[in-house]
């Protein structure tokens, strides 16, 4: 499992943990995630998080 961190924000998503509160289960590849999918602090794209 990976981390990824917003370029904009800096909010780290952590596939391990998913987020729950927004219906994506721990275990969710970030490349998994819907394509409309937006950075909860920023609306940012998944496609503006780098791999930490």
């Amino acid at each position: 499992m990976k981390k990824w961190q917003c370029r904009f924000c800096s909010h780290i998503y952590d596939e391990a943990e998913g987020m729950p509160e927004q219906g994506i289960k721990p275990g969710t590849p970030l490349a998994q995630l819907p394509d409309d999918w937006i950075c909860p602090e920023c609306g940012a794209t998944k496609e503006d998080y780098f791999e930490i």
